[in-house]
């Protein structure tokens, strides 16, 4: 599912399926990508421009997980058209005060986003198709269920004994999950998240309000289906729910994501910004 995106082309209306034709050529472009990736991988001349995904900077393209090419067009199945709902006046506010405050330099760690510092990628942004590391795991036990993300080496343990949600005071990244069976599948709802990260899956803040419901269907014996809907009444006009298939891979290896541990780049950002200034008589 990794090439599927969020929000769907506006020109496909309410249609979420490639016709035949569109998949064939979907198929050949994802060929083409696939031999791009494995080209030799050039750091002087790099094949895409510096500063993108592939560039100078990045990782050689073959280390990302393409995925196989989907029928599906877009994640976002509700609203019908796909798109995101428009963000209320209060959101659109707030964007403008994060962008008017945001400094064009790093002058500080607060600056970089969680991600970027290599803690976490949101509750939804840490199950959702990315580059790589997209491994799954959910252990089930008496009165609990945790759900381990492979990346950033995320874990939720969820209650499925019908306790109260804490106190809104107490926020975390990954917010406070409570869990329970409706027939055969398993709902996931979760309140309490802290908007440093939002969802994860866009640069929109989410509000207090937030409210995260994830279900859990199993379709087959190697299928789940995931329904994830987010209601935040005071960020977006409307409710908005997304979809994909979580497929069992008894041979893959959850790896460790050490991201946190080995990461260099924060005081390289931060050092190279001090010395532009220093350069620059600032």
């Amino acid at each position: 599912m990794a090439g599927v995106s969020l929000q769907r082309p506006e020109s496909f209306g309410t249609r979420n399926e490639l016709t035949d034709a569109e998949f064939t050529e979907r198929q050949a472009q994802a060929a083409r990508v696939v031999a791009q990736d494995n080209a030799d991988f050039d750091f002087e001349n790099p094949s895409v421009p510096f500063g993108q995904v592939g560039g100078g900077q990045s990782p050689p393209q073959h280390w990302f997980e393409r995925g196989e090419t989907q029928r599906q067009v877009s994640l976002i199945v509700d609203p019908p058209n796909g798109r995101l709902p428009a963000l209320t006046t209060a959101a659109q506010q707030r964007e403008a005060d994060r962008r008017a405050n945001s400094p064009t330099e790093a002058a500080s760690y607060t600056d970089l986003s969680l991600y970027e510092r290599c803690i976490t990628r949101g509750l939804i942004g840490s199950v959702m198709p990315g580059g790589y590391n997209n491994g799954n795991q959910i252990f089930q036990a008496p009165g609990y269920v945790t759900i381990v993300n492979e990346m950033i080496h995320e874990s939720r343990i969820v209650p499925l004994d019908g306790r109260p949600h804490l106190s809104p005071a107490i926020r975390s990244h990954l917010g406070d999950s409570r869990g329970r069976w409706e027939g055969d599948t398993l709902v996931v709802e979760t309140k309490n998240v802290a908007d440093r990260i939002g969802l994860g899956m866009n640069s929109t803040g989410a509000s207090a309000v937030l409210t995260i419901t994830e279900r859990f269907t199993r379709t087959s014996d190697t299928t789940l289906r995931y329904l994830v809907t987010v209601d935040d009444a005071m960020t977006w006009t409307a409710p908005f729910t997304m979809q994909f298939t979580l497929e069992r891979d008894d041979d893959y290896g959850m790896f460790e994501y050490a991201c946190h541990e080995g990461n260099h780049a924060l005081p390289n950002i931060l050092s190279g910004a001090r010395a532009t200034e220093r350069d620059n008589g600032r």
